[in-house]
């Protein structure tokens, strides 16, 4: 991980600590992250295009799919059979296409998450600070847009924030990634 990435992670986790959202201890979850690159790779032509115009959704939408991902895993539903293949083939593009790119945050509150009221509003803010906090980390690198650099702090921006999400949703479904004595 690259020193932008790990101040990335540092900043996400001390807020998402101090919110007590996660443990201190990261959670590892190789079936929810090994799910990364494919779902990055078919997101990224979404969230760039988004990006200039909203880009505190661009950015907060790869954590809600952490968050759906870790859910996924926990209902038993990344492993293929005939009635998930759409799901296993491609996550992203499932949760996408239920109700478009725009409204995938709230198809992952209401229909994945199941969240509703003060949850579902609370949920909302959190995401939004966390990819706020993103977007002000990354606007201070001076940065050129559009240029290789840019493009590999977009990724990673994305990926912490994949993992934060997932983080949040395991912690919330009680796994605590705790010393066992």
């Amino acid at each position: 991980m690259n020193a932008f990435e790990e101040k990335l992670q540092q900043d996400l986790h001390q807020y998402l600590l101090s919110m007590n959202e996660v443990d201190n201890h990261m959670p590892e979850c190789p079936d929810v992250e090994e799910r990364w690159e494919q779902i990055a790779q078919t997101y990224l032509p979404d969230g760039i295009r988004e990006f200039n115009d909203y880009p505190t959704a661009s950015l907060g939408w790869m954590m809600y799919i952490g968050m759906a991902v870790a859910k996924y895993w926990d209902a038993e539903l990344l492993t293929a059979d005939a009635n998930n293949r759409a799901l296993t083939d491609n996550i992203y593009a499932y949760m996408r296409d239920k109700r478009g790119y725009d409204h995938m945050d709230e198809y992952i509150r209401e229909e994945v998450l199941l969240l509703k009221g003060n949850d579902y509003t609370a949920l909302e803010k959190l995401t939004g600070e966390c990819a706020s906090r993103v977007y002000n980390i990354l606007r201070h690198q001076n940065i050129e847009p559009g240029s290789k650099e840019a493009f590999r702090a977009y990724v990673a921006c994305l990926h912490q924030l994949y993992l934060m999400g997932m983080a949040v949703q395991l912690k919330r479904m009680g796994y605590h990634m705790e010393k066992m004595s």
